[in-house]
């Protein structure tokens, strides 16, 4: 029995007919072939059908537990993605030690033609870098060393949805479902974890479309996950003594001593890996803030992140001065500066994800429009996607295993020089 055949396995329990037990395999397949579509009639060509009813079907109506499904998924992820190099927690649900998983929440778009497709709307999405007709999911994945995947899934509905029955009524949308901002379905999705007993000891992270959202930062300091949330340059935050400095002001002291002098000491040089642009070196450094309304023996810092020297292309448009990226941290008091800058540097696994589910499990492939097919369709997609991760996690330990390298790779530190 192969591998996919194994998950598909898995999930089975979560249908109670053998037809879309056996073409929800069909379709993982075909959302893992190398096709240049994954639509119902590329899917239903790859299985041998001679129509796509079948597989539309399966997204529409058939007899089958989606969230089921997804809940499979997710603990597949989490079990085949766990790092052995994990810390367990030992502290009622602090973060553990360095190399722990860490949840990461962002949302992607979806251009979509027309107005009938559950919440689509014109609103910004990054997926095309402006407004346009689409729709938006916001979605949860978790990250270690082995690997990260997308691990859970909410369709965002605009309130213009919301709050017209009618178009809900005829896109599939349960009555009872009420507006929920973004930071409020990444919460909804870190409360299933939570369930699942799958959360405690590990980090979470997300831009500051997330990290703004106080609702979002109480919820996980109630429940003690530690975090590393990106926020703007002009967020007030409290300082130990109780004023108030906005976060580009505090990040002018850092590294500042008692007499007024560049302290080079206090910043450190990592290394991120490898990006789009080559490799991700930055200066960092951590402003001690206010840990009041924090789990007790926490830590409540700013981190900052600063360019090592602006790019070329910053030069030729007049900028000078390194830019810099400020993340409001909290966790356990001992946690190192350099456990900070790995969660940080962690957030961009995400888009990877992303990456991967749209060009090989065909995420963004669909032409469904209700409610259900929409989760239905992503659930199986993630599914796809998050094989492809564990799959590629085991191969890479066993290729490891093979060369005689039981170690990881560390990235080197180097001293920076502060520039304020």
């Amino acid at each position: 029995m192969s591998r996919l055949d194994a998950v598909v396995g898995l999930i089975g329990s979560r249908f109670g007919r053998s037809e879309p037990r056996a073409r929800v395999g069909a379709y993982l397949k075909g959302l893992l072939a190398g096709l240049e579509r994954k639509n119902g009639w590329t899917l239903a060509e790859h299985a041998g059908a001679v129509s796509p009813d079948g597989m539309q079907r399966l997204l529409r109506t058939a007899d089958w537990d989606v969230d089921g499904v997804r809940d499979d998924m997710r603990d597949y992820v989490l079990d085949g993605l766990a790092d052995t190099a994990d810390t367990a927690d030992t502290d009622g649900g602090d973060g553990g030690g360095p190399g722990v998983g860490v949840f990461i929440a962002d949302d992607t778009g979806f251009i979509k033609k027309g107005r009938r497709s559950a919440g689509v709307q014109r609103q910004y999405t990054g997926t095309s870098g402006k407004i346009d007709n689409c729709q938006l999911g916001v979605f949860l994945a978790y990250a270690t060393g082995r690997g990260h995947a997308l691990i859970d899934r909410e369709l965002y509905l605009p309130a213009s949805w919301t709050g017209d029955p009618e178009r809900c009524a005829a896109a599939g949308i349960p009555e009872e479902t009420e507006f929920a901002t973004k930071p409020e379905l990444a919460v909804r999705m870190l409360e299933r974890v939570h369930a699942a007993g799958r959360l405690s000891g590990c980090w979470f992270t997300a831009d500051e479309a997330f990290g703004q959202n106080p609702g979002l930062r109480d919820w996980l300091g109630a429940h003690r996950v530690p975090y590393v949330l990106a926020t703007r340059n002009d967020d007030l935050l409290t300082c130990p003594d109780g004023h108030r400095e906005q976060a580009k002001v505090l990040a002018t002291l850092a590294g500042v001593d008692a007499d007024g002098k560049i302290d080079p000491t206090a910043w450190e040089r990592r290394s991120l890996g490898y990006g789009a642009h080559g490799e991700r070196i930055y200066d960092w450094t951590a402003v001690a803030l206010d840990p009041a309304g924090l789990p007790d023996g926490w830590g409540h810092w700013l981190l900052v992140r600063q360019q090592v020297e602006p790019t070329a292309d910053q030069i030729a448009a007049g900028k000078t001065v390194p830019e810099r990226a400020y993340y409001r941290c909290a966790g356990p008091a001992a946690t190192p500066l350099c456990e900070l800058i790995r969660v940080a540097g962690t957030r961009w696994a995400i888009e990877e994800c992303f990456q991967t589910a749209k060009n090989e499990a065909g995420l963004d492939h669909y032409q469904v429009r209700t409610f259900r097919a929409w989760y239905a369709h992503i659930t199986l997609a993630l599914l796809a996607a998050g094989w492809l991760a564990v799959t590629r996690a085991h191969e890479h330990q066993a290729d490891r295993a093979k060369k005689g390298d039981p170690g990881s790779v560390v990235t080197a530190t180097t001293t920076a020089t502060a520039t304020s």
